[in-house]
């Protein structure tokens, strides 16, 4: 093994670390499961308190969370790597590479094609290329099978996602949507140029559509029908059916590691429900 320097875009700068590594910790779920699911998991040695939602019978420390991380518990554990993404972990980011850790950034995606590219990336990280392109093409195949068996006609649907207290809609520029038109639906907000919009209820009634799926995490739940009621689409939408995302493998609409194709199928099967 040697000293690596890799040019990280996301922070701008060159990042030493020792290649191939051998003690990582991702703070990613989406990362730590394809870290797994490409059999590198011997390698993980410390997680954020969210990966063992979607890695069975993880038993790795958990070194902290989005935002947050156990000075001491990095300091016993000296990973040779710390994998970490944008948006809200940049901050996170910048002060571990600040205080001298082998920090390196994957970018939030923007699509599903941005997920696959960061796993090929993930591979390159880690020495397991090969591994990583496999991963990305069974990722692919799977993706395709569950795209030929979209209902029809599509139905329409909104998707309202709350991260924690924050409720946002997601645009054409995110996985999610890609997630929801491969089931077959109709993201209503598919044709916006962004990624995560605020909330419009009053462009949600007018595009009149046949599903609300609702995602919430376990510290922030919302429940549908008391909100529906609240905004009057008990009358304004009597026919909208829900369906609920939640942190759950395989029902997270915003966990972006591999379970996010049995995500897309568990959805493509509740869409079905819809036009039956």
């Amino acid at each position: 093994m040697t000293k690596r320097r890799l040019f990280c875009d996301a922070l701008g700068q060159k990042v030493e670390f020792l290649y191939p590594p051998r003690r990582v910790v991702s703070l990613v779920s989406g990362w730590t499961e394809a870290l797994f699911a490409m059999g590198c998991g011997e390698r993980v040695v410390g997680v954020s308190a969210y990966c063992g939602r979607y890695v069975p019978n993880l038993n790795v420390p958990v070194v902290g969370d989005y935002l947050h991380v156990d000075e001491s518990l990095l300091h016993e554990l000296q990973p040779d790597l710390i994998l970490l993404t944008t948006g809200v972990q940049r901050s996170l980011a910048q002060n571990l590479v600040r205080q001298g850790w082998p920090v390196f950034v994957l970018p939030l995606p923007n699509s599903i094609y941005g997920i696959w590219e960061n796993v090929i990336v993930l591979g390159g990280l880690m020495d397991t290329v090969q591994a990583a392109r496999a991963l990305v093409a069974r990722w692919q195949a799977g993706w395709m099978e569950v795209a030929v068996r979209a209902p029809q006609p599509r139905p329409r649907v909104y998707a309202e996602l709350w991260f924690g207290p924050h409720p946002r809609t997601p645009g054409a520029l995110t996985f999610i949507h890609d997630a929801i038109e491969i089931a077959g639906g109709q993201n209503i907000f598919g044709t916006r140029a962004a990624a995560y919009l605020p909330l419009d209820l009053t462009a949600v009634v007018a595009a009149q559509p046949q599903v609300w799926v609702l995602f919430s995490e376990p510290d922030f739940p919302v429940d549908a029908e008391p909100l529906k009621r609240e905004r009057g689409w008990d009358k304004m939408l009597p026919d909208l059916r829900v369906i609920v995302s939640t942190v759950q493998r395989g029902q997270n609409l915003i966990h972006d590691g591999p379970s996010l194709l049995e995500t897309a199928a568990w959805l493509q099967a509740r869409l079905r429900e819809v036009v039956a």
